[in-house]
């Protein structure tokens, strides 16, 4: 059940059952069918990517987001035209729920020219602009200060909007982040800042690393509301979610968002300890009671959005476009040589009198 401070105006009690939510009443048929396509595509663009990471076909780091769909696929639903959106390098489900395509994602795994970075971020930077998706970035807690600029953004410009900045539960311990808080709380910033905790810094558990296993409360220290809701159920983020941001827009606040969800694998591929840090019987535990796709399945059958044939012909498409991405990704072109010299300083690229400024190492 989602928990709030005190002083939130909207502290109000929670329906058990999240599709009765004034919110969701709100919602379509085909509107909650696309939230299932989007959490089952999500889900099968993650295991089609683990297969190919142990084929060899990419590289570096890959964070899977199974487990957590419901969380980038619910808050993403709510946003409007001027509203924008940053996370961290666990940034696929965020990706594939602001609309790219699961072709131009793989592709940027593999290090191909038709990925979303043209094969130069991997895993870890998907960047849309044209859809106010600013990535993607490698750095912990690196993306929480740039969240706040684009809200910063929205209101210099007058702007009725907001930025949705995404992070984990470790990244609440970089100063960064507090120091980002402070100057949101100053200057009266609408930025909604999402914790997804799912429970482990990497391979150290909240009540390891964190003194306050609440993380929201940390928003008390600088007068910035907040709120506390479970991520497994994708009605219940929205419900929750909508009310952050509603009041970032209309009130120019900023407001902290701690979601409670869960993660099936390691922090990356490469976290062969998984299962040491906890059980097996956690996490099946978690697979048992609280995976995202069971629920909304279950949700949707049961209020006749869903049919049982049409459940299965939206996991077998989904499946199969996974399928296509990664041939599409082994298909796909290498970048030229001469790209790696653009794409580096905008002043360059685009012939600007400021390229005339200061030193630029490539062309040293």
């Amino acid at each position: 059940m989602a928990t709030t401070k005190k002083k939130t105006a909207q502290a109000t009690k929670k329906p058990q059952n999240f599709l009765d939510a004034p919110i969701n009443k709100k919602l379509s048929k085909e509107e909650k069918l696309d939230l299932y396509r989007t959490i089952v595509g999500i889900r099968r663009f993650e295991e089609r990517s683990l297969r190919a990471y142990n084929q060899g076909k990419i590289g570096g780091f890959l964070h899977l987001y199974i487990g957590q769909e419901a969380v980038a696929s619910g808050i993403v639903s709510l946003m409007e035209e001027n509203d924008h959106i940053i996370t961290a390098y666990r940034d696929h489900g965020h990706a594939l729920s602001v609309g790219m395509s699961m072709n131009e994602c793989m592709a940027e795994m593999y290090g191909k020219y038709t990925g979303c970075s043209k094969g130069k971020g991997g895993s870890m930077h998907f960047f849309a602009p044209d859809k106010n998706y600013w990535g993607g970035h490698g750095i912990v807690a690196g993306q929480t200060p740039l969240g706040a600029g684009l809200a910063f953004a929205l209101k210099y410009k007058g702007l009725k909007g907001c930025a949705m900045a995404f992070l984990g539960d470790g990244a609440v311990n970089q100063g960064s982040f507090m120091e980002t808080l402070n100057l949101v709380s100053l200057w009266n910033i609408p930025v909604v800042f999402v914790i997804e905790n799912n429970g482990y810094s990497m391979g150290t558990s909240l009540k390891r690393s964190s003194a306050e296993e609440n993380l929201a409360h940390r928003a008390d220290g600088f007068d910035i509301e907040w709120e506390v809701c479970d991520g497994h159920d994708v009605f219940e983020v929205r419900e929750v979610a909508n009310r952050a941001m509603t009041r970032a827009r209309e009130e120019m606040k900023p407001f902290l968002l701690e979601i409670r969800t869960y993660r099936y694998r390691g922090h990356s591929v490469a976290d062969a300890n998984h299962e040491k840090y906890r059980t097996k019987e956690e996490i099946e535990e978690y697979k048992r009671t609280k995976d995202p796709i069971n629920l909304i399945k279950s949700q949707l059958l049961a209020d006749g959005t869903l049919t049982d044939d049409l459940a299965k012909k939206i996991d077998q498409e989904k499946k199969d476009e996974a399928e296509a991405s990664a041939k599409f990704a082994e298909e796909s072109p290498y970048a030229p040589r001469e790209e790696i010299q653009t794409d580096v300083y905008w002043e360059v690229d685009n012939d600007t009198d400021n390229k005339l400024k200061g030193t630029h190492f490539f062309n040293d």
